[in-house]
């Protein structure tokens, strides 16, 4: 494939200024605000480090923690048990001024007691409707203003809806602001004005995740559906928070005369859907840029009518947070055939380089490397590779001929598999897993899906995934779970007059590749947590996260399993995390890895923790169990309990 058009700097390709000597610890790039003992963002601060600075719950004390309170949702009674897309409850609450903060899969918000998990009051953005629709959602963001913050909606919870949109409401009765858009909200859907209808099942704009604030601005990206190519543009937009007037829009696919357009041949850019940002975004408040983590072009896996780069898909992307001006970009993966979305918040910490500091930005990703860059100007502060990969046998794509291989820190997760690597757990899984190899063919993390059942690893949930990393500022540390499962899939012609002429097979349980009993079918471990030494691009250390009680039953070792979800990290000393399939949450020693403490929750918690002091000055951990999503457990368990956790009077 030519290349005119393209720069090594402009699509980041290879590492240029690079700092090599990187020894002492990281620590965060933006102070956390508000009240001690409160978390007023998703990520703990706006550079989404998720630490916090409490420590009565610490690594000696930590295996006396018990449940302090419970609240259900009654998101299963609303539908959600017998929905044909059981979503998951994907929720980190916000503590902020006395009160507790949460969002539902039907986009509710809610509002407790922190203390006691009693409810304050609820509000329904889909009241009325005949048919409740259910989607991830992973929570809401604060802004409160500068003066008179005491008046109706002086504060105010910004929340977005499966339905595409995105609504003010006032902090203290949850009633919408009424000054914000049409009655409290903004329809990111209206403008479609009927071209793209939405799909039942997926729809075609829906916000999943918390927007950012900066200032008075209100700063959102949204989830689309990943087929087929053509739709809405995957835009992120901020509107004033006052008003709900849109203030800047960032064409995440640039149109004629930007910069960029050129990684586009031809008119593929043209109502090109994706490239969106349906994860969480940072703000680095100081110099008043937000950083997106932009996901792939649809369709995911054929890109025969996208042909190049395709930015700014994939890529790490810095703005002016007041103007929404480019201040630099770094592509992770060109021309995405893989669904390798960038699906983690970016973290923002201080790399220091002997003396030196440098303002750096971490980008957990699915293939599972971690992206470190120096935030004022996205160059890699560790040496980036460009290597050839496979091409593709699919007629019409044009695979690219090479992706980037950050050096360090090593892969936290396996890119590559072999025969002698597949799973002996038991001999049936020997066998069936042996045979399943036998029939495919691939086994690397570039392999584009072929006209035969192919795998690549990671698979499409990592490596790492949306729950992200969360950084110890005292250590240097970055605490990430990683999956390791491999997908299996082929590409096959459609009939005459489809929008593709082919189609990615692999939906279901035959995506995986796994076992009869739906264990992964490459050896183990299925899931780890690792601690990442961000200064010396070093594994401190990783451990399984996770088991199957069956094959503990066995008498096998602990295997890890697979998660969806991320970790807290606290001046304590612990790491807390549930994501698991296996329905615990667990504490671990941020030192060593060692498990400290486990709770058998009701369902499987695929969501982010977090901690909060209450009014007498206990110390909270709270987790969303609620199973669903796609890493399910076999027994499909759901459920929409929050539980908080304390230690004993």
């Amino acid at each position: 494939m030519a290349r005119r058009g393209f720069t090594r700097t402009g699509l980041g390709y290879a590492a240029i200024g690079l700092v090599t000597a990187c020894l002492a610890a990281p620590t965060t790039g933006s102070p956390s605000d508000g009240q001690p003992g409160e978390w007023r963002h998703w990520g703990g601060t706006p550079a989404g480090v998720r630490f916090s600075p409490l420590r009565q719950i610490h690594r000696g004390n930590v295996a006396r923690l018990q449940p302090a309170w419970t609240y259900r949702t009654g998101e299963l009674a609303l539908g959600l048990a017998h929905s044909s897309f059981r979503a998951g409850f994907s929720t980190t609450p916000l503590v902020v001024g006395g009160r507790l903060y949460l969002s539902t899969p039907s986009s509710r918000v809610i509002a407790l007691e922190p203390d006691t998990g009693r409810e304050v009051w609820t509000f329904d953005p889909q009241a009325g409707k005949p048919v409740r629709e259910f989607n991830a959602h992973r929570g809401v963001a604060w802004w409160e203003a500068t003066s008179d913050a005491s008046g109706p909606c002086g504060r105010r919870i910004l929340s977005g809806t499966v339905d595409g949109r995105l609504f003010a409401l006032d902090a203290a009765t949850g009633r919408p602001c009424a000054d914000f858009g049409k009655g409290g909200a903004v329809d990111l859907r209206e403008e479609l004005q009927g071209r793209w209808p939405q799909d039942p099942s997926y729809g075609t704009i829906r916000i999943t995740s918390p927007p950012v604030v900066f200032r008075d601005l209100v700063i959102t990206g949204y989830a689309q559906q990943e087929s087929p190519g053509q739709g809405p543009y995957g835009d992120v937009r901020a509107y004033d928070v006052r008003s709900g007037r849109e203030v800047w829009r960032f064409h995440t696919v640039p149109r004629p005369g930007e910069f960029g357009h050129e990684t586009w041949e031809g008119d593929s850019w043209k109502d090109r859907m994706g490239a969106n940002v349906w994860s969480v975004m940072s703000v680095d408040v100081e110099r008043g840029t937000v950083f997106l983590p932009i996901g792939s072009p649809t369709a995911d896996f054929y890109g025969g009518d996208r042909k190049g780069a395709n930015l700014f898909g994939n890529s790490l992307v810095a703005l002016d947070a007041a103007t929404g001006r480019r201040r630099w970009h770094y592509q992770m993966v060109h021309h995405d055939l893989w669904d390798y979305d960038l699906p983690a918040q970016p973290v923002l910490f201080t790399f220091r380089d002997g003396a030196r500091e440098v303002p750096a930005v971490a980008q957990v990703t699915k293939m599972g490397f971690v992206y470190v860059l120096d935030r004022l100007t996205g160059q890699p502060l560790f040496p980036v590779e460009e290597r050839a990969v496979p091409p593709s046998e699919v007629p019409g794509e044009a695979a690219w001929p090479t992706q980037p291989f950050p050096t360090k820190p090593p892969p936290l997760s396996r890119t590559s598999l072999t025969k002698d690597e597949l799973s002996r757990v038991t001999p049936e899984s020997a066998d069936v897993c042996r045979v399943l190899f036998d029939r495919s063919k691939g086994g690397t993390i570039f392999t584009p899906t072929g006209l035969t059942p192919t795998i690549f690893f990671p698979g499409l949930h990592g490596g790492g995934d949306w729950g992200g990393g969360a950084l110890d500022p005292e250590t240097g540390l970055l605490y990430v779970a990683a999956n390791e499962e491999g997908a299996v899939a082929q590409m096959s012609p459609t009939a005459p007059g489809s929008p593709l002429p082919y189609r990615w097979e692999g939906r279901g349980e035959s995506l995986w590749f796994r076992d009869a009993n739906g264990w992964p079918c490459q050896a183990p471990p299925w899931g780890t947590l690792n601690a990442v030494d961000l200064g010396r691009g070093e594994i401190a250390w990783r451990v399984p996260l996770g088991v199957v009680d069956e094959l503990v039953a066995r008498g096998l070792p602990r295997t890890g399993v697979q998660s969806l979800g991320g970790p807290v990290v606290t001046a304590g000393g612990v790491v807390f995390i549930g994501a698991t399939v296996d329905r615990r949450f667990r504490a671990f020693d941020a030192r060593t890895g060692d498990e400290l403490w486990s709770y058998r929750l009701p369902a499987n918690a695929h969501a982010n923790p977090m901690t909060y002091t209450a009014a007498g000055g206990r110390q909270f951990v709270v987790i969303a169990a609620g199973g669903g999503g796609f890493s399910r457990d076999l027994s499909r368990t759901v459920s929409d309990t929050v539980i908080a956790f304390a230690l004993p009077f």
